[in-house]
């Protein structure tokens, strides 16, 4: 699926700055496990991914493909319900556009959540993980190609995941006393399930969890100047880890039992934010 000719981010950003006056510098990206966040916005204003022009609508169960801007523990905040992946077809530029839209239209801090599969063997479905680091195994990097003048085409992943807005999760952690994990996210382009010998293979590189989308948003977010932290929830364990088939209805019905603890971090952590 190619970007149409008219998909602009400015476009969109235009678009979005019609919808409220709200300007928040903080954006949250809802994943797989994370959506209850909704249920504790105040929300000011809603619309749909297909109302933005150059939002790809989302086809998996659990991304309802709608925009929000709202409160968010007392912090102007806007929130994505859900996102385009790399293995429903998109190319990298459609997968990457909400971000590029959101770096247009003022954002300056961006929090990604996804849900994954655990490779660390001391990890257990229902934890959370904060991301340090990542590796890409998707197979394409959203920077291919891509030409813009007033943006470096070589970006320095070196501290890819800001330092400070990493030290504002683990605090949240401690405050609502929920043990965080952290570690390194290992991104495929799915959208099967990997295979034991592949997570044998993957535990030895150093990734500690794996999973299908949030690394394309990353590298496109930093290109943009976006400050960036991210959060998973280990929704099951990797195959060859436990003796459990892998199935999409396992990762929901995790993502279920988790929802008040996922939705309470993230509220904190806008709330905190806001402080700042």
């Amino acid at each position: 699926m190619n970007v149409s000719t008219k998909a602009n981010p400015h476009t969109a950003a235009a678009q979005l700055r019609k919808v409220s006056p709200l300007r928040p510098t903080l954006a949250i990206v809802l994943g797989s496990g994370f959506h209850h966040v909704l249920t504790e916005l105040q929300v000011t204003k809603k619309i749909s991914y297909a109302e933005i022009p150059g939002f790809p609508k989302p086809t998996v169960s659990g991304h309802a493909g709608e925009l929000y801007f709202g409160q968010l523990g007392k912090t102007p905040v806007l929130v994505l319900s859900g996102r385009a992946h790399f293995y429903e077809g998109h190319l990298m530029e459609r997968v990457t556009f909400a971000v590029r839209a959101l770096a247009a239209f003022g954002i300056r801090d961006l929090l990604l959540t996804n849900a994954a599969g655990g490779i660390n063997k001391n990890f257990r479905a229902g934890d959370f993980m904060v991301l340090t680091d990542h590796i890409n195994f998707m197979g394409a990097n959203p920077l291919r190609g891509f030409v813009d003048s007033g943006l470096n085409r070589f970006v320095d992943l070196t501290d890819v995941y800001d330092a400070g807005l990493r030290a504002l999760l683990v605090k949240c952690g401690k405050n609502l006393k929920l043990k965080l994990r952290a570690g390194v996210y290992l991104a495929v382009s799915g959208p099967s399930y990997e295979t034991p010998a592949e997570i044998r293979a993957f535990a030895r590189l150093g990734a500690d969890a794996v999973g299908m989308s949030t690394v394309p948003e990353v590298i496109a977010a930093r290109q943009c100047g976006l400050k960036v932290a991210a959060i998973s929830c280990i929704t099951n364990l990797a195959a060859g880890i436990s003796r459990q088939k892998l199935s999409h209805p396992e990762v929901l019905e995790t993502a279920e039992r988790v929802k008040q603890s996922g939705a309470r971090l993230i509220e904190q952590f806008a709330g905190l934010y806001g402080q700042i």
